[in-house]
């Protein structure tokens, strides 16, 4: 599908110069003499690259089209997670590097969506929030400001957060796994 330089937004998938690209940053100039044109960061997804291009405003671009499916997450070896589509119990594997730090936060039956390009996988969602136990935090002190001062803590997953004081070990919080923030306690 084509789209004007001028609807480049960031996250988007992009086709130029026979390569995917991941849209990092955009920026829309209009100078005072001469067209308005589009500054925009992109990294390749096959190459892992990164590419700086000026579009004019005039100028298209292919936005790729990416399928979206449903899975539930099954388990993890030292390679891969494992993933099931729950209407037709098709299995499918994808790397850890193509996940990430998010993959700590994948639970048995979780539900992602996973966006593939040309029948291979790019992208896994992970639903915005989740719930974790804290494993280890350390103790409130008295007299601590009670401004937003917050703690370090420690989830199940072995990824470290910051929570309010009043979180203590063994409680369970949704964190946000778009910005892998505290959201609230349970």
């Amino acid at each position: 599908m084509k789209i004007y330089a001028s609807e480049i937004r960031v996250g988007m998938l992009v086709e130029y110069k026979d390569d995917l690209w991941q849209v990092l940053k955009t920026q829309h100039v209009k100078p005072g003499k001469g067209g308005a044109f589009a500054q925009v960061e992109m990294k390749s997804v096959n190459k892992n690259t990164k590419l700086n291009e000026r579009f004019r405003s005039s100028e298209s671009v292919e936005k790729a089209s990416l399928d979206e499916t449903k899975f539930n997450y099954l388990y993890e070896d030292e390679i891969d997670y494992y993933f099931m589509d729950p209407k037709s119990y098709e299995q499918i594997n994808i790397k850890k590097d193509i996940i990430g730090e998010k993959g700590k936060m994948l639970s048995e039956n979780l539900e992602v969506s996973i966006s593939f390009y040309n029948e291979k996988p790019l992208i896994v969602e992970l639903p915005n929030h989740v719930t974790c136990t804290i494993e280890t935090t350390d103790a409130a002190l008295k007299g601590q400001t009670v401004s937003s001062s917050y703690k370090p803590a420690t989830l199940d997953s072995g990824i470290n957060i910051q929570v309010p004081p009043f979180i203590d070990s063994g409680d369970k919080v949704i964190v946000d796994t778009r910005t892998m923030e505290y959201v609230k306690k349970i």
